[in-house]
């Protein structure tokens, strides 16, 4: 019985950016839980290799090429995922990018870019998506925050901005949507080997420090975020709502 409140059966999934790195890992780990994974993002390409990649491994996989950032394709996207798919049951609010820069020298319409992606594309999907869950009177949304919500580092404040709005932003949605019977939480994941954090993992000096930083000592893994994601996609989840989860390995723990 308890291992049913955590399966995915017969439930569609959408995750957001989901080609590589942690969307590719959500969405994998989303399957490997029953659900039908629609992967999305702009390079079809990298979308059709990801997807044959889940297929090979016996998962349940479709794709949805579309722009996060236009909320005329979202929209266009969501109700063709809707018709020719099935009921998104879950969405996974994942695709983001990260800029680099001292804060006095940031670029304007750089700036705009990573709002868009980080922040804009959160409220289209999640409001196309809610849509058609308040019809139906359920739904599971996960927001990809960071731990960039809670705390900021030299270089990154556009980001650490976008990502404090998602946390807000989610607990916005359960406070609207949590009445249609919709969960509404976010995920803040600490530091992950993943592309966005190539650079990082390649600096000694950046590696050595996050390592001293971390309780656990080390990197997290893509994969580690999956028990995460299942469970507030799950029955499981069914009265956690307006949460933000941080997944760091005892960062913010600890000074």
């Amino acid at each position: 019985m308890s291992l049913k409140l955590f399966d995915l059966g017969g439930r569609t999934a959408l995750v957001t950016g989901s080609g590589q790195g942690i969307g590719f890992s959500l969405a994998e780990g989303l399957a490997r839980a029953g659900a039908h994974v629609v992967l999305n993002g702009r390079d079809e390409d990298k979308l059709e290799r990801a997807a044959a990649t889940l297929s090979d491994r016996g998962l349940g996989v479709s794709t949805a090429v579309f722009d996060v950032t236009d909320p005329d394709a979202v929209s266009a996207a969501v109700a063709g995922i809707e018709a020719g798919v099935g009921p998104i049951d879950i969405l996974v609010n994942n695709a983001g990018i990260q800029r680099r820069a001292p804060l006095e020298d940031f670029a304007v319409e750089t700036w705009r870019e990573v709002m868009r992606t980080n922040v804009d594309s959160v409220f289209f999907v999640g409001q196309a998506v809610a849509r058609h869950m308040i019809g139906r009177r359920r739904g599971k949304i996960i927001n990809i925050a960071s731990l960039q919500s809670e705390a900021a580092r030299y270089s990154i404040a556009p980001y650490t901005a976008s990502k404090g709005a998602v946390k807000n932003l989610t607990k916005g949605m359960c406070t609207d949507w949590a009445r249609h019977g919709l969960q509404i939480n976010a995920i803040a994941p600490g530091y992950f080997e993943t592309p966005l954090n190539q650079a990082l993992i390649d600096d000694p000096v950046f590696d050595s420090w996050l390592k001293t930083r971390t309780p656990a000592g080390r990197w997290g893994k893509v994969e580690e975020l999956q028990g995460a994601a299942i469970f507030l996609a799950s029955d499981a989840a069914s009265f956690v709502n307006g949460q933000i989860l941080y997944v760091d390995g005892g960062v913010l723990a600890t000074l």
